[in-house]
């Protein structure tokens, strides 16, 4: 089976946290047939969410669309489920992560993501979360992202420097492809 031939379905499930849901949601993936070709798990409060995207034939896929709701059930899961086609990558020039960190305060991961949309960049993959540091509630974020050929990436440093400067954030660029 190959991903060209194959069918794909984004599924997301969100629920307590508790050993085990794992196991059981790969386990019915696996039994209808399908293939987990990407997958994110995240704990947010008490909430375990994991998200997967699998593909198989269409027999396959139909049998996780109609299995996955009882098991949701079973399991105390809100589930959700897209079908979808394979990622086509844009024209792109390079890779890159940020990542920056803060007092945290509010609108400040707004205000990135905004930035980031001005510049016609999609951000490819994104983590943050707050922690305790000298008894203040302080930020950080990773954002991957691929800049359009077109960008001029040094007039997009200097922007972003004083976007940085205003939201009192330190970061980094690395330059990952």
């Amino acid at each position: 089976m190959t991903t060209f031939t194959s069918h794909q379905l984004v599924l997301t499930a969100i629920g307590e946290d508790r050993s085990g849901i794992v196991s059981e949601l790969t386990e019915l993936v696996s039994e209808c047939n399908c293939n987990i070709i990407d997958s994110r798990i995240a704990i947010l409060g008490n909430e375990f969410t994991f998200t997967m995207l699998l593909s198989g034939d269409i027999a396959a896929i139909s049998r996780v669309e109609h299995t996955l709701p009882v098991k949701s059930m079973e399991l105390g899961l809100l589930t959700m489920m897209k079908r979808t086609s394979s990622h086509t990558e844009n024209d792109f020039s390079a890779g890159y992560t940020l990542e920056y960190t803060g007092i945290d305060t509010q609108g400040t991961l707004s205000r990135v993501t905004r930035f980031f949309a001005e510049q016609n960049i999609s951000i490819c993959s994104l983590k943050s979360d707050t922690f305790e540091e000298d008894d203040e509630l302080r930020m950080r974020c990773e954002l991957e992202f691929n800049t359009p050929a077109e960008l001029d990436f040094e007039q997009f440093k200097i922007k972003f420097e004083e976007l940085s400067s205003i939201s009192n954030v330190h970061y980094v660029f690395r330059r990952i492809r």
